[in-house]
């Protein structure tokens, strides 16, 4: 993981939202946060809180799998989202013969300047959508890890780097394995939230069939600045996070490598996910700590996709999702953040 360790007490106490101004910046971050969600709704129907969720990955600058079924909204989502944040958006269709060069680019030989030239591919953009990624072979989604750990990819020898912001939303049919090629453990927990948007209510589909007759989508526009946008990943870095909420977080994860019913539990990585997460829901719910019922309620989100459940425990209908709430039950919550929050209340 090399310096990828969670912020000392020292580097949190540096906040950038502590005192009057950063209590500003704050309510801004949330203002402009709230813009960019009610602009989305103004496609997706009934989704607040998995609008918010994507949000949540983008501050921490981390992934998203959207794991559902066809026909809910996944790919509307995402075109939605890039068009509010005026970000360049590229589609990419995973199919059996799609090859690496196809996603990352290649390089061309020019005949006129005797030199290769390089063909950026689809992943070259800012909000990138890998449908059905389980569609690919493993060779061509590893094509991914580089660009998503790393936000760079190379090609013939040559380094190119991402475009910031940057974020990848995959998506696949949780019902349709035939012909799929399962993600491997070192892809899943390259996400750092596994999504699932379910069917609307009934009178959530109403609207969106209503909506239909005169579709909203090319009528977003963007909602907040680039340079605004890459403001608010570096103050998500300063969300206080008390002592005992980061103890209350290795506790959480660490529970999941003990549980008799998970094989293989969450890594370190899941860890500082959790933590990055958490700071971001804080900001979108206007505060500049981090509580936990913020780490409750991001703990599924972020580390069930990164557990393998024992196969005796599937047979008896437990899921990753089941084993991460009993986790939750099992480690004791910390008190002390109260103390913080009255402080700066």
């Amino acid at each position: 993981m090399g310096n990828r360790n969670l912020p000392t007490s020292q580097e949190r106490d540096q906040s950038p939202t502590s005192g009057k101004r950063g209590v500003e910046l704050l309510l801004q971050g949330q203002e402009a946060l709230n813009r960019v969600t009610a602009n989305i709704e103004k496609v997706i129907v009934g989704k607040r809180r998995e609008i918010q969720y994507v949000l949540v990955a983008l501050m921490c600058q981390g992934h998203v799998l959207i794991e559902d079924v066809p026909g809910v909204g996944k790919t509307t989502l995402v075109r939605s989202l890039a068009r509010s944040l005026g970000c360049e958006f590229r589609r990419i269709q995973f199919t059996p013969d799609l090859l690496p060069s196809d996603v990352t680019g290649v390089s061309v030989f020019n005949q006129r300047t005797g030199e290769f030239e390089f063909r950026p591919g689809p992943i070259m953009s800012q909000v990138v959508l890998a449908d059905e990624i389980n569609r690919t072979s493993p060779k061509t989604q590893s094509a991914l890890l580089e660009c998503m750990e790393e936000g760079q990819i190379t090609v013939d020898g040559v380094t190119h780097k991402m475009s910031r912001p940057f974020l990848v939303l995959a998506t696949q049919n949780p019902i349709e394995y035939e012909g799929t090629f399962p993600l491997p453990e070192a892809q899943l927990d390259r996400f750092i939230l596994r999504l699932r948007l379910g069917y609307p209510t009934f009178d959530e589909e109403r609207t969106v069939v209503e909506r239909a007759k005169q579709p909203p989508l090319e009528e977003l526009s963007q909602v907040i600045a680039t340079n605004e946008l890459l403001d608010l990943q570096r103050m998500v870095k300063g969300m206080h996070v008390d002592d005992s909420v980061t103890d209350y977080i290795v506790h959480l994860v660490q529970a999941t490598r003990e549980h008799r019913d998970i094989y293989l539990g969450a890594s370190p990585r899941g860890s500082i996910s959790l933590y990055r997460t958490s700071q971001a829901l804080a900001m979108i719910r206007g505060r500049d700590y981090v509580t936990p019922d913020d780490v409750k309620e991001m703990a599924p989100l972020t580390l069930a996709h990164r557990l393998i459940v024992k196969p005796e425990a599937q047979l008896r209908g437990a899921g990753a999702e089941q084993l991460v709430a009993e986790v939750l039950t099992q480690v004791k919550v910390p008190s002390g953040v109260k103390q913080y929050a009255a402080k700066h209340a």
